[in-house]
């Protein structure tokens, strides 16, 4: 697949380059190339970052960092199985837990909401840092309210992490997917003082929140281009003679996209939200070994 220029490869992180140390000069930087297109297109075009992925992985698939990235591109496009298969593979590898709650929402995404909340309980959850354990958390929220467990998904997320008034990069999709499980049970009240929380700590847009918080209040948008394009019309019908009265442009309001946690870490909430929803960075590296822990 083509490669625009001036990417050169050397936008990796300077970790994951080290890692491609390993391979001929040449091999390094076809597959740091390749890496860096995951990185860009993971978000906006998810089919495109897991054929640069494939790519990668064909080049250098025993290198840890490769294998991660190959998980995350797979798991942007939903192939859970495959996804979950790379996470492991690069688990071996490396022998950290950092992908441990996006491991768990693959297995939700591929509806094992149970097996989910068995790693959730696990020894590796008491090695991740900060960030990782809220990524959990919101995993094993997401997975029970898979399970339709919307209480006990409301008692998972109420912590430590979001009472604090500290606003940390997850603070935003905690009290939001805190917010959507309470809608869920009924408590509007709590959930629009929630959602509200939450656009106070969404400074990059990482949620909707704002629209689901105007859509409680009532708010409906109007949708500017589409009223132009009406009014030029309706002007290019009276120069043409046209007695045809324009109908008016009804407002509406956006389309709002529940929250699993979740997380989705991303994810991933693994928007599965852990919602990482197991929201792990979309440049990491990934692997595709086939065998089960």
């Amino acid at each position: 697949m083509p490669i625009p220029d001036d990417v050169t490869g050397d936008e990796i992180d300077k970790d994951v380059r080290q890692e491609l140390q390993s391979l001929p000069k040449g091999l390094a930087e076809d597959v740091s190339r390749n890496l860096v297109m995951v990185a860009k297109l993971i978000d906006e075009d998810p089919e495109q970052a897991y054929e640069y992925a494939k790519i990668a992985l064909r080049l250098a698939s025993r290198v840890a960092a490769v294998r991660e990235a190959a998980g995350f591109a797979a798991y942007a496009n939903q192939k859970f199985s495959e996804a979950l298969a790379e996470f492991r593979a690069a688990r071996r590898m490396t022998g950290s837990v950092e992908l441990w709650p996006v491991m768990a929402d693959c297995e939700r995404g591929l509806g094992r909401p149970e097996k989910a909340l068995d790693m959730a309980g696990a020894p590796e959850v008491h090695k991740l840092d900060k960030a990782g354990q809220v990524e959990m958390r919101l995993v094993a929220a997401g997975a029970r309210r898979d399970m339709d467990q919307i209480d006990a998904a409301i008692v998972t997320l109420q912590s430590p992490e979001l009472a604090s008034n500290s606003v940390q990069p997850w603070t935003a999709r905690l009290r939001y997917a805190y917010a959507d499980a309470l809608l869920a049970a009924g408590r509007e009240d709590e959930a629009r003082e929630w959602f509200a929380k939450a656009v106070e700590a969404d400074k990059d847009g990482s949620t909707d929140a704002s629209d689901r918080l105007a859509e409680m209040d009532g708010v409906e948008f109007v949708d500017a281009l589409r009223i132009d394009d009406v009014e030029v019309e309706a002007e290019a019908e009276v120069e043409s003679g046209d007695d045809t009265v324009a109908e008016p442009v009804e407002a509406e309001a956006p389309e709002v996209k529940a929250d699993a946690a979740e997380a989705k870490t991303e994810a991933p909430e693994t928007d599965a939200e852990i919602t990482g929803e197991a929201g792990a960075d979309a440049g990491a590296d990934v692997a595709v070994e086939r065998d089960e822990d």
